[in-house]
Formats: C-alpha cells, structure tokens, sequence
C-alpha cells in the first residue's frame, strides 16, 4: 500500500528482524500466489479478497491494510487487499465488480506476522490483454527488477530512482508522483520514502542505502498523465485523470553487504 509517513529517524533491522520479516514476507506471496491462480474473466474482486482474509487468519497474522484510516477517507479501508482493475493505481476496494476478458488488476497484499510486516503487490492481465497493456505491464515489473538489481551498500537512493525514472518514460510510460514506497519494519509505514522517480525536492532528501535498511519498493506506472485524483468521495481508490491504465509491482527488500535481499520471493 502507498502512502505517505511523517519524517522519523530510519528504523534499521537486525539478521532476526529480517528473517522475521522474510516469514511475513513468505504468507504475503503465498496469498498472493493463490489469489493469482484465481485471476480470471467472471470472478469478482470480493471473492479475490474472501482467500486472502481465510489464509491471513488461519497464518495467525494480521492482513495490515484493514481497518486503516487516513485523515480524507470517510471510512477505514475495508479489507485485506488493495485490488485495482484497469485505470485504478492503487488501494482500490474489492467489491462485487466482475472481472472482464482483457482487464488488468492490480493486487496488493501486506501482512503483519509476530510483529513483522511483509508487503508486495503484482498486477495481472485478466485473459488475452492487448500489446500495449501487455508491455505496460512487462515495463514495471521491469522497472522493479531494475530498483532491486540497482539496491546495494552505499548507493544513494536518488540514483536508484533516477534509473526507474527512465527505464518508464523511455517507454513511453509515466511514473506516478503523489504515492512512493516505504520503509517497513514491525509498522507497515516507517521512513524512509521511496520514489520511483527523482527531482529536486526529492534530491534533498536523499539517503544513502545502508545494511540493515528495509523498504518497499513499489513503481506504479500509467501508460497516460502521471496526474491521479480520488474516484469518488469516500477517497481511497485512486484513479489516473485521463483514464489511461495503470501498472503496479512491489516488493518488501532488505539491503545487505551484497545487495538487496529480496522478502517476498517465497523463500
């Protein structure tokens, strides 16, 4: 889940906190492994969510998005997933909306188990999508795949991001700018942020990548404008303004004397 987090002193983890954190990170791909499987045209996005809850309780974990609040919605987020259909970048509300031939849905997942949280996203092509859909998709898992290879000791976070940046807008692609990644620990939102892309401001607050930090990176992608707005007034789906789809992959990663060590693998 995207979002924002007042600035705090950056929380680094221990090798038992990561390894806590990677058994988080192992229930978040297996929901998100039995939720894929269940991808197709005819299911609603209710019943998407109804396997995530049965499998976070019976794991004796937490799903980390329900029940949240923020200061415009006009109600706690509802469920265990974020789940995006089409134009919708993130924290769509799983409802009885029937999934069509063709759509894309993005589905986010994060969980908290003995006090650890894990938290990853991956958006899937609901049945034969078109070329361009296709390559949105192929451009930010990409896009992920780059931010993890580039994430090791003593680079600055700035640089990662300016490579994202790229990697989107040379295809075409714009990079979403009101909602980053995030530090994660024992809460689902510690500092530091994490942008996909850079500017000045960003550049000011940048930070070095250091063993023992523990982010999400999450590139969310339109194939139109950047610019997003709320969908409707209870504020919480966000949709892009012109209507263009929208792409988004995330992975919770530990940066070690090696590089980044990825959580939510299933390993």
């Amino acid at each position: 889940m995207g979002g924002r987090t007042a600035r705090q002193p950056i929380i680094y983890k221990s090798r038992r906190e990561i390894e806590l954190m990677r058994n988080a990170g192992r229930l978040v791909f297996e929901v998100h492994q039995a939720v894929g499987e269940r991808v197709r045209p005819g299911v609603d996005t209710a019943e998407l969510n109804e396997v995530a809850e049965e499998m976070i309780a019976a794991a004796g974990a937490e799903p980390l998005f329900k029940g949240v609040e923020n200061k415009q919605a006009s109600f706690p987020f509802p469920a265990a997933l974020c789940i995006s259909v089409n134009d919708e970048v993130v924290h769509g509300i799983p409802s009885s909306r029937t999934l069509r031939e063709g759509d894309i849905v993005s589905v986010d997942c994060g969980v908290r188990l003995k006090r650890y949280c894990g938290d990853a996203a991956t958006t899937h092509a609901v049945g034969q999508v078109s070329p361009e859909v296709r390559r949105l998709l192929d451009v930010t898992r990409e896009t992920l795949a780059l931010a993890i290879a580039e994430s090791r000791s003593g680079v600055m976070w700035s640089s990662v991001a300016r490579e994202m940046q790229r990697l989107v807008e040379s295809n075409g692609f714009s990079v979403v700018r009101e909602f980053v990644g995030h530090g994660i620990g024992q809460g689902m939102h510690e500092e530091p942020k994490v942008p996909n892309f850079t500017d000045r401001k960003q550049r000011k607050n940048d930070y070095e990548l250091r063993p023992g930090l523990t982010i999400a990176v999450e590139p969310m992608v339109n194939m139109g404008t950047a610019d997003v707005a709320y969908a409707d007034a209870s504020k919480w789906t966000v949709v892009t303004k012109d209507g263009g789809w929208a792409a988004h992959y995330e992975h919770t990663i530990a940066v070690t004397t090696n590089g980044a060590d990825v959580l939510t693998d299933g390993r």
